[in-house]
């Protein structure tokens, strides 16, 4: 999957727009089965480093938008498995060096096509090899995890693991409890959480931390009020939303910030038509694709999470998302046993 921005661009707001507004899901659909065919382009081989996570974000993209079969699955299954090590992680491409974001990844995109089970008969190591290797990110000592063998810790990794841990009900392999404690650690006097303790607070942070702790049952630990408050102070007056105070809109943070306030059971604190707006307003409606406010390049992930964001806010036509996982709910529920 490529992660090569445009060709497109979103519509200029203040332009000639119609009155009312549409999702263009056909174009979005062709859109994102194009991405892999731009392999003479520069920026498709600098973007390496993100390709599993790209074939994440447009197949739930393609999920929500009703197209689960735009996707070849043989060849999007092949590929995930030619990305695992025998430690049981995986890289972002065939020969890449195994982290936890690119793990959670593999674990979704498997989930989400129903092919666990290829995993267990064709993969390097089966779910529970890919439960070890995650494990072993764990420090014991405080609950935080690393990304890889060299050590950085963020709380998108501790979430990470949570996620795919649960997916694959191998939750039990890691030390919940001292998760939660190390979020714990993270939250702010704002309500909010950062990406380690001492660190401002930030909505895509946020995302992870209060995600955390709702595969952990521990919700309750949430200033559910005081949260609510900053995340609907994220709304700009052209309806986007933004990741921290004095900061650009960006159409991703329709995600990031409505699935915490969905989360805490705040959803109706941010106003969905003004939101809804600005999301279509970001996209191309002629080549596909969404950007990260209008007038951009247009991007896979900002085209994922944007029409997740309409989804939370339950646009006519789109498939429910799962606020925790960023997964079609039902797959999601399928998983986990809901």
């Amino acid at each position: 999957m490529s992660l090569v921005s445009g060709p497109g661009r979103a519509q200029v707001a203040g332009g000639n727009l119609p009155n009312e507004l549409q999702l263009a899901v056909e174009k979005h659909v062709k859109y994102i089965q194009s991405l892999d065919t731009r392999k003479d382009e520069l920026e498709y081989w600098l973007t390496e480093h993100l390709r599993l996570n790209g074939v994440y974000w447009g197949l739930t993209a393609l999920h929500l938008l009703g197209h689960p079969d735009a996707l070849p699955r043989h060849e999007t299954v092949e590929f995930v498995l030619s990305c695992q090590h025998d430690n049981g992680g995986f890289g972002p491409a065939p020969g890449h060096d195994p982290h936890m974001l690119y793990t959670v990844s593999a674990v979704q995109i498997l989930v989400t096509v129903d092919a666990l089970d290829e995993l267990e008969k064709r993969g390097k190591t089966g779910r529970e090899g890919v439960g070890r290797y995650i494990a072993q990110l764990q420090d014991r000592d405080d609950g935080s995890f690393a990304g890889d063998e060299w050590g950085e810790t963020d709380t998108r990794f501790l979430f990470g693991a949570l996620n795919a841990l649960s997916l694959m009900r191998l939750l039990s392999y890691i030390d919940v409890t001292k998760a939660v404690a190390y979020v714990q650690a993270c939250a702010n006097f704002d309500g909010g959480y950062g990406v380690s303790p001492g660190a401002e607070s930030h909505a895509g942070q946020i995302f992870v931390c209060v995600g955390a702790l709702a595969i952990a049952d521990r919700l309750d630990l949430v200033d559910k009020d005081r949260l609510g408050s900053w995340l609907s102070e994220r709304q700009l007056n052209n309806g986007g939303l933004n990741g921290r105070p004095e900061k650009l809109e960006d159409v991703c943070y329709s995600w990031w910030v409505m699935s915490s306030l969905a989360m805490i059971g705040k959803l109706g604190w941010i106003d969905k038509d003004k939101l809804s707006k600005f999301i279509l307003q970001c996209q191309d409606p002629e080549l596909g694709g969404m950007a990260d406010r209008p007038g951009d390049a247009v991007d896979v992930f900002h085209t994922v999470f944007g029409i997740a964001g309409l989804s939370l806010i339950g646009y006519p036509g789109l498939k429910p998302v799962d606020p925790i996982y960023c997964m079609p709910l039902e797959v999601v529920n399928r998983a986990v046993g809901r």
